[in-house]
């Protein structure tokens, strides 16, 4: 063995990573006798690829940025082992890659044009996902991160120009007190926490399946957030965007057997957190949080 960290770890930057992602891609191809076929898009976080086994089963090959994030996506695949999300076929560590069960047709839930049906269908793969954690897991706790971010919000929200009325910030991050101070419900599960409309597919051995998440475990109330802001064009132009926060809320919370106020707040918290990045912002991200928080 050789001194100095796996391949992944060496990664200086996104830029030198998205350079480097082809070459990791063949390595892996190499050494699970995959043919490849050309990336879906162009690699931002992740090089997504068509592959072919030896034995002539279809497969999609998948090398990620080697960030918190993805850091344990195989451990939570193999986790649901193929209940309400892709199948883990193989994973490499060092290279943060994944050889995944391929969805066919593979048809993303946003082209579902019916809102209401997509999301009852979006929440039938979120109810096939609710396990609790192993007894000894890896997983990063809920808890962890939303104490983070409450920590970090406020220099956040300084650093991008205070985008948003402060009031709403400082309601989020009393919530996150209360949140996980107050837990609700069964035992905490593992958490998707990017659950919408592109990161479910259409399969056949079950009508839809997950993938990319991006796992942690804790409040099931949580795992809304990603779909309460989902369609993010369509809500740009929506003439009354609150009511359609509205309505998601209401069915959501019906379907899935949570609690309103509580999904609307963790919603509201996430879409802060992921809407105010170190150094950079997402408009559209932090207009669902201000809708939210009327919602």
């Amino acid at each position: 063995m050789g001194d100095g960290p796996p391949p992944a770890t060496r990664v200086l930057s996104v830029a030198a990573w998205r350079k480097r992602a082809p070459e990791l891609a063949a390595e892996c191809a190499a050494q699970w006798e995959l043919t490849l076929g050309a990336p879906y898009g162009v690699p931002a976080f992740s090089y997504v690829a068509p592959a072919v086994r030896a034995d002539g089963s279809a497969a999609v090959l998948k090398v990620t940025f080697p960030d918190a994030e993805s850091e344990h996506e195989a451990a939570a695949l193999a986790h649901w082992d193929g209940a309400g999300a892709v199948r883990l076929l193989a994973a490499d560590p060092e290279r943060r890659a994944l050889l995944l069960e391929r969805c066919v047709p593979g048809a993303a839930l946003w082209h579902v044009a019916d809102e209401s049906v997509a999301n009852a269908a979006a929440a039938g793969v979120m109810r096939r996902l609710r396990r609790p954690p192993p007894e000894r897991h890896g997983f990063r706790l809920l808890e962890g991160e939303a104490r983070r971010w409450a920590a970090e919000l406020p220099a956040r929200f300084e650093r991008h120009g205070r985008p948003f009325d402060r009031a709403l910030l400082d309601r989020a991050v009393g919530w996150i007190g209360e949140l996980v101070a107050t837990p609700e419900g069964p035992a905490p599960v593992v958490l998707h926490q990017d659950l919408h409309g592109g990161n479910v597919l259409r399969a056949e051995r079950e009508p839809w399946l997950a993938i990319d998440p991006k796992p942690l475990v804790g409040d099931r109330a949580f795992d809304v957030a990603s779909l309460l802001r989902d369609r993010r064009p369509e809500l740009a132009s929506e003439p009354h965007p609150v009511r359609r926060m509205r309505r998601r809320l209401d069915q959501l919370s019906e379907a899935l057997d949570l609690d309103r106020e509580r999904m609307r707040r963790w919603a509201v918290v996430h879409a802060l957190a992921w809407g105010m990045e170190e150094d950079e912002r997402f408009g559209d991200i932090l207009a669902c949080a201000v809708w939210l928080d009327r919602a």
